[in-house]
């Protein structure tokens, strides 16, 4: 761990530093509403020396065999493993979830970059078939240059680090900027690939004003790539900055994942599935099911078992055994889920259980199902992320598919059914970039993980997790030089 743990500073070209001035702002634990530390706020000169130093970083790592990469990229991996516990903790302190969660993240996020490390060394181009006596053309793939990275704070492990490992495992440095309300779980991180051996300048971490940050990293001509993970209207304005230096970007943006139930499931086994993967960290997830549709044949007796499960969960500080559900992260999400409530409530849903603050202390929030939800409730097109779940019933497929593609959003989707057909026809009309039948885990290390629609575009994990990160380049050599053909003027190979 660095020095001044309860200070998350600046990783810049190898160094722990303090912000220019020495800029802080506090970091609150959500249970507790207590300070746990303060984060350094970034100022230009900052900026302008991640700038640099990601510069350096980039033309050595690029230099750096893909076998080095990925034995770097492991030795990282295996540090994060042995201080697993330790990670989690932090993560839980600064961002609410239970400790299991934590643990789990942390395991993820590693199996996620060891994965990533492999495929370093895949990044294959690959050679043409002669047209032309000789003369020879390949393909190669190259990292497309120093990345910035922007993070938010509802998985403090597994954003950052599918990000470092894709923009790592190319070829490219980066400098990533998570969120100031959990800093301290990416300290932990960097740290790891800082004493793996990752040459000063690859990996830099900056903290500060979100929207500073990311107009001065992408306005700079050495950032080449930028990734994104956050809301639909943040994300379309950092395009709109990218496209002035016609920059690529991996933008996974907001969701709004629906749930279809079919009839011939087994109800009680699927609604306490469906509360599970619901009130995982407290409902702040960008795939998490957030718009039950229900088929009318069983939809009541759906309602009561998901009533029972959510209600029978148990609701506290993190760091509790028992507890399954943490506080949401900060005010902001008390103040939200309150006003979708109320909303729904005003346009005839039913509050089956939950709609309230829990104590005056910590940001605890009951988990919340509602039942009757009519298309009109905000809550049926925004989505809550938070503790809230909306059931409505439907009756047949034509009604159900077009409430499910009816915004804007196509990040996750669900369907669950005990038959092939529909659960073969549902997914194929389903408009999102992952779908589930019968389950909740999206994506694996192997899997491509993004949106469609304003959902976003790009993709991380899996081979196009890589992919992202590489620029396509066609050398084309002719051998013994060139000679003009006195007839028709063309190139002649000799």
């Amino acid at each position: 761990m660095t020095e001044s743990p309860n200070v998350a500073r600046l990783y810049i070209d190898g160094t722990w530093r303090h912000a220019t001035g020495n800029a802080t702002a506090a970091v609150i634990n959500p249970a507790t509403e207590g300070e746990m530390g303060r984060v350094c706020r970034a100022q230009a000169e900052d900026l302008d020396a991640a700038l640099e130093a990601a510069a350096r970083g980039f033309e050595i790592w690029r230099n750096t065999t893909a076998y080095e990469r990925a034995r770097i990229i492991r030795r990282a991996v295996d540090i994060i493993r042995t201080r697993k516990s330790d990670i989690a903790r932090l993560m839980t302190l600064e961002q609410g979830k239970p400790l299991a969660e934590a643990e789990g993240e942390i395991a993820t996020s590693a199996d996620n970059t060891e994965w990533m490390a492999e495929e370093a060394l895949h990044a294959c181009g690959r050679v043409l078939p002669r047209r032309t006596a000789g003369t020879d053309q390949i393909v190669r793939r190259e990292p497309v240059g120093p990345v910035a990275a922007f993070c938010p704070w509802n998985f403090p492990a597994l954003t950052p680090m599918r990000k470092i490992a894709g923009a790592l495992a190319a070829g490219c440095s980066i400098i990533v900027k998570p969120s100031e309300e959990t800093p301290f779980t990416a300290v932990a991180l960097v740290e790891a690939f800082a004493e793996a051996g990752v040459p000063a300048g690859v990996i830099n971490l900056v903290f500060g004003r979100a929207s500073q940050v990311s107009q001065h990293l992408i306005a700079s001509p050495i950032i080449r790539k930028i990734t994104f993970t956050g809301s639909t209207p943040i994300g379309k304005l950092l395009l709109a900055q990218a496209a002035e230096g016609v920059k690529r970007a991996t933008m996974e943006l907001g969701g709004h994942a629906p749930v279809v139930v079919y009839d011939d499931v087994d109800v009680p086994a699927a609604a306490r599935l469906a509360v599970t993967a619901k009130f995982r960290n407290a409902g702040q997830v960008c795939t998490s099911p957030t718009r039950f549709y229900v088929q009318s044949g069983i939809y009541r007796e759906f309602v009561d078992a998901f009533r029972e499960a959510a209600s029978a969960l148990k609701v506290g500080d993190g760091l509790t055994d028992g507890v399954q559900m943490g506080p949401v992260a900060n005010a902001r999400a008390l103040e939200t889920a309150e006003a979708f409530v109320a909303d729904a409530r005003s346009v005839g849903a039913r509050v089956e259980c939950g709609g309230a603050r829990i104590g005056e202390r910590g940001y605890f929030y009951q988990p919340t199902v509602l039942s009757d939800v009519p298309d009109a409730a905000r809550i049926m097109s925004d989505e809550p992320f938070g503790p809230i779940a909306p059931l409505a019933v439907f009756e047949s497929e034509n009604e159900v598919k077009d409430k499910v593609n009816g915004l804007p959003f196509g990040l996750a989707a669900y369907v669950m059914t005990r038959s092939l057909k529909r659960a073969t026809e549902m997914s194929e009309a389903l408009e999102a970039g992952m779908v589930v039948v019968n389950g909740f885990t999206v994506s694996t290390p192997a899997s491509p993980f993004g949106g469609v629609k304003e959902s976003g575009y790009g993709s991380e994990g899996g081979s196009e997790g890589l992919d992202s990160y590489l620029v396509t380049k066609s050398i084309t050599t002719r051998f013994g030089g060139v000679d003009l053909d006195p007839a028709n003027g063309r190139e002649t190979a000799r």
